[in-house]
């Protein structure tokens, strides 16, 4: 493992590989120090807990992601239908890069922090929600986008990208169980038939 020289990112690094490959419970601090190379002084002095420390690696997953390839997928310069088939096509290479390194596929992180901790942690349910709605929203602009082109026909595009995103999560959690990553590159492309009707009133 490749450690960053500065140990505050030392630690959110060994963190993030960690929640992201086991669990959020099954990780302890002892842990985390022992592999970035740190004193739990040093623990304690940039995250008072472990609730946190979780809270800075949704954070910092979450800016990854948002300059990274959700990013390129949401590209206003791509046709907004392209967009959900580049963003299927980045989660499919995403997963499939994890399983040929490690033998399994790690799912999303914030799919599998939100599995574990939604019912227990208000706190760390609240900051993963905030994470979502922000997804959902670019689906929401991409929908709008695409209505306003008259490339689909109109829809309640809120209820929609809600929709889209949930799809998305549980093709990757069926992916994950399945430990195989061909499952997203075989129902992906249906994310886009994922439609709500507007209401009768609207």
């Amino acid at each position: 493992m490749n450690l960053p020289v500065d140990t505050k990112a030392r630690i959110l690094h060994v963190a993030r590989d960690l929640f992201h490959g086991r669990s959020y419970a099954d990780v302890g601090i002892k842990e985390i120090c022992d592999l970035a190379r740190v004193q739990k002084g040093s623990f304690y002095h940039f995250f008072p807990s472990k609730q946190d420390l979780a809270m800075a690696v949704i954070d910092d997953m979450a800016d990854d992601w948002a300059h990274g390839f959700v990013a390129e997928a949401f590209d206003r310069d791509l046709p907004p239908l392209e967009r959900l088939d580049y963003l299927i096509d980045a989660a499919y290479y995403w997963q499939k890069a994890a399983k040929d390194l490690e033998g399994r596929m790690p799912g999303c992180l914030f799919g599998n922090l939100a599995l574990e901790v939604s019912t227990r942690d208000e706190v760390l349910r609240a900051k993963l929600n905030a994470v979502f709605a922000k997804a959902s929203s670019r689906f929401r602009e991409t929908l709008d986008e695409a209505i306003e082109q008259g490339l689909i026909a109109p829809l309640d595009a809120e209820a929609t990208a809600q929709a889209m995103l949930a799809y998305l999560e549980g093709m990757i959690l069926l992916a994950k169980t399945r430990n195989d990553p061909e499952v997203i590159r075989e129902l992906g492309p249906a994310i886009k038939t994922v439609r709500i009707e507007l209401a009768a009133n609207n």
